[in-house]
């Protein structure tokens, strides 16, 4: 790539009147990359471009090339894991330096102070991908595994959904007790905050007496990262321990019950295959795998990518 056509690309803060071109970049990007035949019918009826603008636009980036949209980036963090994506460039302009471009700011606003792990979401077949990831020091490890189960009847799994709960603050205390334990400093907080304040589902909290079990963060519905008749567990997970496998059936439960009583039966989630007793369980419940993908790190090392760690979630 020619210098001057690297000096092309700027990138700034994406804005509100970008999201309609955004989207249509997002979705034109996965469409052709999968080789669609429409490709900006992929995601349709999901949003991943408002979602994560809404919930935090200091964390979404955009790239323009000659004064053109070309591309944009988004990142997460919850507390101390850091994650960006999906970071996706208009096909026109692929391979011209954009989306090295995009990483910059993004990989920059996960040196926070806490970051003490950083990861991505990418296809594992894609050695194109793989190989811009690995030269900023993101490296493969476990598969994630998209899944998912079409729910015919209620599983009778109870729950409190945190739009009915009195003292908000105290049950997100104890969410980030439960996370805690997961991964030091790992907080969702943000994350449980957005679903509540844009409207895009619930977040569910599963106790064992007055202490809280397992907890999922869900989208539901068209115009979030579910879609049309899907809930999708953006975040679940149950408290380490002896019981866990018990405390994590009881939450696949509660996902499976709160799914059906919204009129969207389809449950999605994603889950590492590190996690083997998560990834099993999930299995033997009947969630079947649509998509599978590979988590990229750095440090080297997983967070809570092992086999007792009974929790779901992509970083997509």
């Amino acid at each position: 790539m020619s210098r001057d056509v690297e000096q092309k690309v700027r990138v700034r803060h994406l804005q509100q009147e970008d999201l309609g071109e955004a989207d249509r970049i997002l979705r034109s990007a996965f469409g052709t990359f999968l080789g669609l035949s429409r490709p900006t019918d992929y995601f349709v009826d999901r949003d991943y471009v408002r979602t994560r603008y809404q919930a935090d636009p200091r964390m979404a980036w955009a790239a323009e090339v000659d004064g053109r949209l070309a591309g944009t980036s988004f990142a997460t963090r919850w507390g101390s894991l850091g994650f960006f994506g999906p970071l996706t460039v208009d096909p026109d302009l692929w391979d011209r330096g954009v989306g090295r471009a995009l990483l910059g700011p993004t990989l920059e606003a996960l040196k926070a102070p806490g970051v003490t792990h950083r990861g991505l979401f990418t296809y594992a077949h894609s050695p194109k991908h793989l190989a811009l990831y690995q030269s900023v020091g993101f490296w493969p490890r476990f598969l994630t595994v998209i899944v998912e189960k079409s729910v015919t009847e209620s599983s009778g799994g109870s729950f409190t959904a945190l739009s009915s709960v009195a003292d908000a603050a105290d049950a997100l205390d104890a969410a980030r007790d439960l996370t805690g334990a997961v991964y030091r400093g790992l907080d969702l907080g943000h994350e449980i905050e957005a679903v509540r304040r844009l409207g895009l589902g619930e977040t569910l909290l599963v106790y064992d007496g007055d202490r809280l079990a397992a907890l999922a963060v869900c989208h539901v519905g068209p115009g979030t990262e579910a879609g049309g008749g899907r809930l999708y567990i953006k975040f679940g997970a149950a408290r380490p321990g002896t019981a866990a496998p018990q405390r994590f059936a009881r939450l696949l439960a509660a996902c499976e019950s709160h799914a059906l009583a919204s009129g969207c039966p389809t449950v999605v989630a994603g889950v590492s295959t590190g996690r083997r007793g998560a990834y099993r369980q999930l299995l033997e419940r009947g969630y079947q795998t649509q998509s599978v993908g590979v988590t990229l790190h750095a440090p080297d090392l997983d967070p809570y990518h092992h086999p007792d760690a009974y929790v779901m979630d992509d970083w997509r």
